[in-house]
């Protein structure tokens, strides 16, 4: 299992290695200390990285533009992001990027490695403090992996996408281009095909058109 470790302290990222042996006792960890070495990384690794373990405040980031950046140069990448920040504004637009996960570090490494373990197997991990506070506010990220194909039951599809992500595919429904749906919606064209790549690891397909067939399920597309 290759990984990417993306955080700017050394007693982090060796900590995080040791848990991770735990999982692969031959884990092979790619670090990368700030903006450049992050970037340095994606362009040398990013066809061969598992996993993606990265720090929402290293030496030339802004916010979490970062993040973004990995999520299009990666979309297939599962991505989880370590934070000292509980703050459950963060984690909504981190989710809504589609990082697969949110820690903490003020959680232990055991909780870290369960975290990581439901990534792996195509889950989402959000600490239950702030799943708890977004639920509040009515917001429903996916908290467990897709097994089946695009046939879905309705409630179990509008769990699977955040609303953004439903923007998204009621404007793909019509037939949409990326730059048209881009321009409806405010956002950028690179974050449009986030978004997409998110869908369809959500709804377990391969395209645009399988994406479409699987939204017809949902209600209000």
């Amino acid at each position: 299992m290759k990984v990417l470790i993306a955080d700017d302290h050394r007693l982090i990222i060796e900590g995080v290695k040791i848990k991770l042996a735990e999982l692969d006792p031959n884990v092979d960890a790619v670090v990368a200390m700030n903006l450049e070495e992050l970037d340095q990384a994606i362009a040398a690794h990013a066809d061969e990285l598992d996993l993606a373990l990265v720090d929402i405040a290293m030496p030339g980031t802004q916010g979490h533009q970062h993040v973004a950046k990995l999520r299009e140069q990666a979309p297939a990448l599962p991505v989880i992001v370590l934070s000292g920040s509980e703050d459950a504004d963060l984690m909504r637009a981190l989710i809504d990027l589609g990082v697969l996960g949110f820690i903490p570090k003020a959680y232990s490494p055991d909780v870290m490695l369960s975290a990581i373990r439901l990534v792996l197997a195509g889950g989402i991990y959000i600490p239950p403090l702030l799943l708890a506070n977004a639920q509040a506010q009515g917001w429903q990220p996916l908290e467990t992996a897709t097994t089946g194909g695009p046939t879905h039951s309705v409630d179990a599809l509008r769990n699977l996408l955040t609303e953004r992500q439903i923007d998204v595919m009621r404007l793909l429904s019509q037939g949409k281009p990326n730059k048209l749906i881009a321009r409806d919606l405010g956002i950028s064209e690179g974050t449009v095909k986030i978004h997409l790549a998110a869908i369809f690891r959500a709804l377990n397909v391969r395209n645009r058109v399988e994406a479409v067939v699987a939204s017809r399920k949902l209600q209000g597309l």
